[in-house]
């Protein structure tokens, strides 16, 4: 198989590198020997040039091998990794543009020296293979990084929510009602809101919504109603930004491709924008930033102004902050956590500008449990097992990295899952303190704020008088005794 990216002049020039290599001939003694130029033969193993029938048969003299082998499509088991990978779906679907890359300066890159290519893309592979990872975590981990790369703000899309403003007037309403959108939904684009067809398969209760091709949006009937509000604002954006590659499925199920996966993004973002107006959340930010006192209820009435989700409400502020307020060092994080406080998973992640901790870890670490994104989860699921229901709750935290200087100011915001009453979820965004921060928001002095020392994993964690600790610090212990193995390695060659 051969895509636009990789054809079959790649594979040769490959090929003809792969054997003057192994021949140990330079590109002048090969030159010699066909009676080729050294520019031709260049622009041949980059994948350039495909040379006519006469030269292959030079190249063939040369090189001491058969025509037929040189045209065929078989190449040595060296090689076989690198066109594994430049043949692969990966490769043809992956949106090398979008981060400034070019096919053909990479297939260069790797004709290079293949052998180093092959060694890193086996690594890679069993890298992959042992953490059970798949070609969607790749689309996923890109996906973020183009989100990183732009500092989580498009001004392209910005414009579209504006533009499909000025021509849908209803729809400049603060908050905006989900009746407008469903209007809108069926007016413009012709499509059907259903909620009863989605319950009626029980596999499917977890699922939010289902679009059919037959114009058709299935929507779970026991959501709340900013997560519709959400769901049809998505909808629009996918209608009217014209995505066609997309996940049918809220959450995804199936495996899609990156156009598909980054086109949800590109509607999802474009609800957002559209639910929560840019230059009215520019104004509600600067005023909450000038209080001198941390306010949950302040952070929760944002929610109720724009009729947003907690998470809806999180990933705009990672929008506007960077853009307007000049806060690029922050992280968004998404917890869930079960009702026997013992199980918490990272699901979703952010970091702009810097790698901030914590990552998502596939070692079945345990979360450091300081973190009041795990402290907020907590203490929902106990206010519901003492039945004081709550739907959501705020809190305020500035988190010292353990021997580390950096500090990061997090709000966080919890609230139960409503696919699975016995999960609660949570959403942190972490912001870096310096300076400029200091000088933007004003209640990160408020002696409210609890400060409190976190780490990443408790098994990577070396704090002795930690009463949150629930597993002992196993990959520290591992580093000390390779320290002392190799102090003992030095003692000897003394």
């Amino acid at each position: 198989m051969v895509n636009e990216n990789f054809s079959l002049r790649h594979i040769f020039g490959l090929k003809i590198r792969d054997l003057r290599v192994e021949r140990g001939l330079s590109f002048q003694e090969l030159s010699q020997k066909t009676g080729l130029s050294i520019s031709y033969l260049s622009e041949i193993e980059k994948g350039k040039k495909y040379p006519k029938g006469d030269k292959i048969l030079q190249l063939a003299e040369a090189l001491g091998e058969s025509y037929d082998n040189l045209v065929s499509l078989k190449v040595s088991k060296r090689l076989q990794p690198v066109i594994n990978l430049l043949q692969s779906d990966f490769f043809k679907e992956f949106p090398l543009e979008l981060f400034g890359l070019d096919a053909q300066k990479i297939i260069e890159l790797i004709s290079v020296s293949p052998d180093k290519i092959n060694a890193f893309i086996s690594s890679i592979s069993l890298i992959s293979r042992n953490y059970e990872m798949n070609q969607e975590h790749f689309y996923y981990a890109a996906l973020r990084s183009y989100q990183e790369l732009h500092d989580n703000y498009f001004p392209e899309l910005e414009r579209a929510v504006k533009d499909f403003r000025k021509a849908n007037k209803e729809m400049q309403d603060v908050p905006v009602k989900k009746e407008q959108l469903e209007y809108v939904l069926m007016e413009n684009y012709g499509i059907f809101i259903d909620r009863k067809e989605l319950p009626v398969y029980p596999a499917l209760k977890h699922l939010r919504s289902f679009y059919k091709p037959n114009k058709k949006l299935l929507i779970n009937n026991e959501l709340t109603d900013a997560q519709e509000c959400f769901l049809l604002g998505r909808e629009i954006g996918f209608q009217y930004l014209k995505l066609k590659e997309r996940p049918m499925e809220t959450p995804p199920q199936k495996s899609y491709n990156f156009e598909a996966l980054l086109n949800n993004y590109k509607a999802s973002y474009f609800s957002a924008a559209l639910l929560m107006d840019e230059d009215q959340v520019v104004n509600d930010v600067r005023e909450f930033a000038l209080n001198k006192k941390w306010s949950s209820n302040k952070l929760l009435s944002f929610i109720s102004k724009y009729n947003a989700t907690p998470e809806m409400l999180m990933q705009r502020l990672t929008n506007i902050l960077p853009k307007y307020f000049g806060i690029k060092n922050l992280f968004f994080l998404r917890f869930l956590g079960t009702d026997d406080f013992s199980s918490y998973e990272l699901t979703k992640e952010l970091h702009l500008s810097r790698a901030h901790n914590p990552h998502a870890n596939s070692l079945n670490e345990h979360y450091c449990r300081r973190w009041i994104s795990i402290g907020l989860i907590k203490e929902l699921r106990s206010m519901h097992r003492l039945k004081k229901r709550s739907e959501v709750i705020a809190g305020a935290q500035i988190s010292h990295y353990h021997e580390t200087p950096n500090e990061y100011l997090c709000l966080t915001i919890a609230f139960p899952n409503v696919s699975n009453p016995d999960e609660s979820m949570s959403v942190t965004i972490g912001v870096f303190i310096d300076n400029n921060l200091r000088k933007r928001i004003k209640f990160i002095d408020d002696p409210a704020i609890v400060n409190k020392v976190v780490n990443t994993t408790c098994e990577r964690c070396s704090l002795i008088d930690c009463g949150d600790r629930i597993a002992p610090p196993y990959h520290i212990e591992q580093l000390e005794n390779q320290r002392d193995i190799i102090s003992a390695l030095n003692e000897l060659n003394k």
